[in-house]
């Protein structure tokens, strides 16, 4: 079994508060439970208004395709263009 977890850090510029904040960070969490077989959550960061860190995790059963779905997810997130992607951290863990 192999696990992928990747941490993504955003910049919101352009929001001016938590509940707009909220609004953008559950888009992208929504968005991206429908497209890909992952979870996803807000892991840090939840009361700073113009930052955000999403957690996600894949799990299969081959590290290349568990690395090729985090990296789809990345990219995915980058053209949704609702925030900025200012770091981005993946760890790969076979079980």
């Amino acid at each position: 079994m192999v696990l992928g977890c990747a941490t993504i850090t955003f910049r919101l510029s352009d929001c001016h508060s938590l509940k707009e904040k909220r609004k953008i960070i559950k888009s992208v969490i929504a968005r991206v439970r429908t497209h890909f077989n992952a979870a996803a959550a807000e892991v840090a960061l939840n009361d700073v208004h113009q930052r955000a860190v999403l957690g996600i995790a894949v799990v299969g059963n081959a590290q290349n395709i568990i690395n090729s779905t985090l990296d789809k997810i990345i990219e995915f997130i980058e053209n949704m263009h609702l925030a900025e992607i200012i770091d981005t951290d993946m760890e790969i863990m076979v079980l």
